[in-house]
């Protein structure tokens, strides 16, 4: 053995306590203080972050939330295209165009409608993918009549008659746009069908010669909004909400938006009147940030002590868009969920930290320096794997209790990644390949294509059931040593899930690029099993195929693309074989004769 591989194992026990075991009480409080200090500005930077990043999600959301009703009227009717007459003479287009700007944004875009001056109106609500309810009217004195039509280009089956009488050009959203050359948003108001809050976007149509011909509109229904926010899990006792310039809540955390009165009527919460004291609080300071002035464009923090002296920390921003709609997104946290018991104890860690701090100022900080650094970094490749990063490279080299539990770390995320029988890597190795494989073509300039294969293995299941579970490891690890070696070396090949594989091959141009590939697989796939003692020849392989971004231009499109033609070529192996069956019947038949 060589003097290197004869290195001594040094103790890190040996190392830390042996020179110091007089200290080691005081060293200990040190690093307690140190870790307080440090512990406390990392959680205040943690909290303020935490705050900027659920403010800016929620903006996130009501963003999506809203850009679908943008895009609904623009569908329905283009802007620049003149309105006709007569909903009647037009009916055809106007309703293909309601079809598909309901299926842009189904949720919360699933009605989109349009009134003339003429006091016609159409207006289609999709209950689902293909089924829709029309309610149209051709005459102002008319009552809107219901159909049921299913999918684009079905026939319209009446349903019924209304029993009021629907005019469009005295409804709020037809009065607010019709004077207005833009977009704009009705104020919110609870809907009487469905008992929540919903806002109606509008925008006016022109006739071909300039004046007002209509108004197009569609409705934006503010529950799935509030359904988010109230899944958001901020912390044990944080809060957030939207609210209206005037206080009106349109989604909160602890509160509803709306309540029933002592008579049945039903109105919109305001966060005064809230019933919850901590957003009472919260709204009564935020008035007074928001009549400050602040900047729209970024989230904007600020602190303040609540009746209990508790210090509570808030971000909000302003959403506002160029329809006129305007609200506020808030998130609060309060200090204690953060800072838990720590400073009630820093006076005292303090007081006795300095004396320990006084004896191992000249040696015990430098041993904690060399020994934390690498702990460190141990800690933070833990806390991305336990992220989900599983390659994140570990250097510590060292011949302590730390360098074997970095060689342990390494040997853990190798496995973590490899699939134990076969050797492949595993299904999340070959799915992190495949997100760097979408995100680098996405980011190049040049026009870098793949594929990905999924091949299963056609009747393992007999393998299983004739021969056992170990026949049928062997065979799985037969099978992956095919696919391995039938493959270019450039490609990348993983176990998937029990008998699936995966194949990612980069630098493909075009699909003629694959079949000489395929073919080989399918080809290396249908020779008979030669793990065992016997040979089987009862299994073969299904292939599906899928071409980026032909096919899909993120992973999961990518996967479920080849896994459904994965199914299509099963099918047709099936059919073939039941074709060589009968086949053969009839020829046994024919010689029998």
């Amino acid at each position: 053995m060589t003097g290197k591989s004869r290195k001594k194992k040094v103790s890190l026990k040996t190392i830390l306590i042996c020179p110091y075991v007089a200290l080691v009480i005081c060293l200990a409080i040190a690093i307690g203080l140190l870790s307080y200090r440090t512990g406390s500005h990392a959680v205040k930077t943690v909290s303020e972050h935490l705050l900027q990043e659920t403010v800016s999600r929620i903006s996130q959301a009501v963003d999506r939330h809203v850009v679908g009703s943008v895009a609904a009227l623009k569908t329905a009717f283009p802007e620049g295209m003149p309105a006709p007459a007569s909903i009647e003479s037009d009916f055809d287009s106007i309703l293909t165009r309601l079809w598909i700007a309901t299926s842009l944004h189904s949720d919360p875009n699933n009605y989109v409608y349009y009134g003339n001056i003429a006091g016609q109106a159409i207006g289609l609500y999709r209950h689902s993918n293909q089924l829709g309810e029309l309610r149209v009217k051709y005459r102002a004195e008319d009552h809107r009549q219901r159909f049921n039509i299913e999918g684009l280009g079905g026939v319209p089956q009446f349903q019924s008659v209304e029993k009021e009488l629907f005019d469009p050009r005295v409804r709020p959203w037809f009065q607010v746009a019709r004077s207005t050359q833009k977009d704009i948003w009705t104020s919110v108001y609870i809907d009487f069908g469905t008992l929540e809050l919903v806002s109606t976007r509008a925008r006016r149509v022109l006739a071909a010669d300039g004046t007002l011909a209509g108004v197009v509109a569609t409705d934006m229904s503010l529950r799935s909004l509030n359904d988010f926010v109230g899944s958001l899990n901020i912390s044990p006792n944080g809060l957030a909400f939207i609210i209206e310039p005037n206080g009106d809540l349109i989604a909160s955390t602890v509160s509803p938006n709306i309540k029933t009165l002592a008579d049945g009527q039903r109105v919109r919460v305001n966060a005064a009147d809230s019933g919850h004291p901590l957003l009472n609080r919260i709204y009564q300071q935020l008035k007074s940030e928001l009549s400050a002035g602040v900047d729209d464009l970024a989230v904007t923090t600020f602190f303040f002590d609540d009746d209990n002296g508790e210090q509570i920390n808030v971000g909000f921003d302003l959403f506002e868009d160029n329809a006129g709609l305007k609200w506020v997104n808030v998130v609060a946290l309060p200090d204690r969920d953060f800072m838990g018991g720590i400073s009630q104890n820093v006076m005292l860690t303090v007081m006795i930290a300095v004396l320990a701090t006084i004896l191992v100022v000249l040696i015990g900080l430098r041993i904690l320096h060399w020994v934390t650094t690498d702990l460190n970094t141990l800690s933070v490749a833990v806390n991305k794997v336990g992220s989900g990063l599983l390659e994140e490279p570990i250097s510590i080299r060292r011949n302590d209790e730390i360098g074997m539990l970095a060689t342990s770390f390494r040997a853990m995320q190798y496995r973590l990644q490899t699939d134990h029988l076969t050797g492949l890597p595993n299904r999340y190795a070959f799915e992190q390949m495949l997100n760097a494989a979408v995100e680098k073509s996405k980011n190049s300039t040049e026009s870098e294509k793949f594929a990905i294969f999924f091949v299963d293995i056609n009747d393992f299941k007999l393998v299983n059931d004739c021969y056992g579970h170990d026949a049928g490891d062997q065979a799985l690890i037969e099978l992956a040593l095919r696919l391995r070696t039938n493959v270019r070396q450039e490609d990348f090949v993983a176990r998937y899930a029990g008998d699936e594989f995966v194949v990612l091959l980069e630098g493909i141009q075009s699909r003629s690029d694959l079949r000489p590939i395929r073919k080989t697989l399918e080809v290396a796939l249908a020779q008979p099993l030669i793990s065992l003692e016997k040979t089987i020849s009862i299994v073969s392989g299904a292939i599906g195929e899928a071409f980026f971004p032909e096919d899909g231009d993120n992973p999961q499109d990518l996967l479920v693309c080849a896994d459904k033609r994965m199914y299509i070529h099963k099918d047709e192996i099936k059919h073939r074989r039941k074709m060589d069956q009968q086949q053969e019947c009839s020829t046994e038949e024919d010689v029998r004769s």
